[in-house]
């Protein structure tokens, strides 16, 4: 692959300008392959040691060291081969006879060409060879040289001479009458450009030759005999096809508009209005061009390497013009020189020197949670006493942080009417009320803005159902245990729900709603269940409630549990000690432990104090 050379010129509103080139490098990506799956050769008896024979290169699209290097015959007895380089630098093999041959003995042989490129490791590609032994006449057919070179100009025209062969057979008639051509794998770009003359040898021109397209074509000919056992004489013609001044410079502008640039009458000096670059497709002093800008214009043409800039050179003033005409002239240095020309038209506007202006200096909306994503929530205005672009006011959001997220994902903003929209279902219990700033800007250039501040303040909607927090809960479900022996108003349990509502959404009251409310009554505001009667020895020994916590909302909300009491004979001695023992026992515990450090305290603040009278010193801790 050859080498890609990429050039990007930027240009700004300043002098600053780069230049970056990329240079692609080859990979070895690619096999050897050869145009056909087998060759085929016919190779007189008569043919002595040394006979070459050019063979069909292999193909390899990469380049360097990753094209084709060498080739390799399998077996090696009778044959060998020798590789060429071409001037391109490609290589390719002649079939070299190495012992002489004999029809009678064997008449046909088989090979394998192997063709390997210069990886490593190597890619490679085979092809069968096909080698048939025939008879032949005595001589064969000689070029004068083995390779010549030409040079034809790139405007040479139709059926114009670019070399006359000659090769010569001692022979007598069939076997000593010549017929040209090119060998198979000559090129079809090649054989559109040139033909050969089968009888006489000329090579002649065919088609349109372009030195931009081309500069140098190898033609390998082939002159073989008409007589029996013929072998071709092989020779390479070099082409050389020299540049002519047949191209005009093409200018190209690089501006947004190749018609029509604008630029402001505050524009200083040297502020650079175009970029120009012109191409010249002739080599040498042929593609070589020279611009300048034409007319007494307040504008100048700085040219570099591969391009120029169109830059202010004086003061513009709007009032006094508000356009120019500028004509760009190139020419090369060829003989004769060609010229080519581009006009366009240089604008002067105005300056953008107002700021867009709000109808008011702080907007606040009110909305519902749990709104509709998409809904519309108010409208900003602002207006631009400029005219035109100048005068054209686009709204944007101000990036900023609402929760650690991106106002973006909150809401939105019609860039045209200054339309505000939610993106989201807001949640009073997470957003209260946020602030983001809007921005108006200009179509001026440089443009020109203004900000404000909205206030989005989120109202509470009841949304949320209580949840039950105690007592613990298994699938909806707990269970209780009291003594036997409770008496009226003994406390089973304390019911308590959460609601993460706020105001008469979020307040809970209980009540129990189904089961055995003629033993047990619930305090609708703390959520205490208590006995409303004793317990006797024939009473059942399991109770059910179902209580509710119903928030105060409207519509309300309500979560509901049941609760399973049982009474336990247990309970009325052992069980209850149980329960002391897990909570009494170690409140004792820890009173016991406070009451032993406070004594020694005492007693130590007594000793500290009587060994203090004694010394008249206070020392201690």
């Amino acid at each position: 692959m050859p080498k890609c050379v990429i050039s990007l010129e930027v240009m700004s509103n300043s002098m600053e300008i780069c230049v970056i080139k990329i240079e692609i490098k080859d990979l070895n990506d690619n096999a050897p392959s050869f145009p056909t799956d087998q060759i085929d050769l016919e190779i007189s008896e008569t043919a002595s040691p040394g006979t070459r024979i050019p063979l069909e290169s292999a193909y390899d699209p990469d380049s360097g060291n990753f094209g084709v290097q060498s080739y390799e015959i399998t077996p090696n007895d009778l044959f060998g081969l020798e590789i060429k380089t071409r001037g391109d630098g490609s290589r390719f093999a002649e079939l070299v006879v190495e012992k002489n041959l004999d029809r009678e003995t064997q008449s046909h042989y088989k090979y394998i060409i192997t063709a390997l490129d210069g990886g490593d490791p190597s890619n490679f590609g085979t092809v069968e060879l096909n080698i048939k032994v025939i008879d032949s006449n005595d001589n064969n057919p000689v070029f004068e040289e083995p390779s010549y070179t030409v040079n034809v100009p790139e405007n040479a025209p139709l059926n114009a001479v670019v070399i006359d062969l000659n090769a010569t057979d001692p022979d007598e008639g069939t076997n000593g009458e010549i017929v040209y051509s090119f060998n198979s794998y000559v090129s079809n770009k090649t054989r559109e450009l040139f033909k050969i003359d089968p009888k006489t040898g000329v090579i002649t021109v065919s088609g349109a030759i372009d030195y931009e397209e081309g500069h140098v074509y190898e033609i390998d000919v082939q002159a073989k005999d008409l007589g029996p056992n013929s072998i071709p004489a092989h020779c390479k013609v070099t082409v050389n096809v020299l540049d002519v001044n047949d191209n005009v410079p093409v200018i190209n502008l690089l501006s947004v508009n190749s018609e029509v640039v604008e630029v402001s009458e505050n524009a200083t000096p040297d502020y650079v209005i175009a970029l120009v670059r012109v191409s010249d497709r002739d080599s040498g002093i042929n593609g070589r061009v020279m611009c300048k800008l034409l007319g007494n214009v307040p504008f100048r043409l700085q040219e570099y390497e591969s391009f120029s800039t169109i830059l202010v050179h004086g003061k513009l003033d709007r009032e006094q013009r508000d356009q120019y005409n500028l004509t760009i002239q190139a020419k090369d240095g060829g003989n004769p020189s060609l010229q080519s020309t581009k006009s366009f038209t240089v604008r002067i506007t105005d300056e953008n020197d107002n700021h867009p202006h709000f109808s008011k200096t702080f907007y606040q909306v009110i909305v519902s949670e749990n709104n509709t994503p998409g809904a519309y929530l108010l409208s900003v205005s602002a207006r631009d006493p400029d005219l035109g672009l100048n005068g054209s006011v686009s709204y944007q959001l101000v990036p900023s942080q609402v929760r650690d997220m991106p106002v973006f994902t909150y809401v939105s903003i019609n860039p045209t009417t200054g339309d505000i929209y939610a993106l989201r279902s807001f949640n009073h219990e997470q957003t209260k009320a946020f602030e983001f700033k809007i921005s108006a800007k200009d179509g001026g250039t440089p443009p020109l803005q203004s900000n404000v501040t909205v206030r989005v303040i989120v109202v509470d909607v009841n949304d949320n159902t209580p949840v039950i927090t105690a007592p613990s809960l298994v699938n909806g479900t707990s269970e209780v245990y009291i003594p036997r022996n409770a008496g009226m108003g003994y406390l089973v349990t304390v019911v308590k729900a959460d609601d993460y509502d706020e105001g008469e959404n979020g307040r809970i009251s209980y009540e129990i709603t189904e089961g055995d409310r003629g033993f047990f009554e619930i305090d609708q505001i703390n959520g205490e269940i208590r006995t409303t009667r004793t317990f006797g020895e024939n009473s059942k020994t399991t109770y059910e409630l179902i209580v509710a916590a119903q928030d105060h909302g409207k519509p309300s909300l309500s979560a509901s549990a049941l609760i399973l009491i049982y009474l336990s004979p247990a309970l009325d001695a052992q069980e209850s000690i149980g329960s002391v023992n897990l909570s009494l026992i170690f409140i004792i515990a820890l009173g016991s432990i406070a009451a032993i450090l406070f004594v020694t305290m005492i007693f130590v603040a007594v000793k500290c104090k009587r060994d203090n009278k004694e010394i008249r010193t206070y020392n201690c801790r």
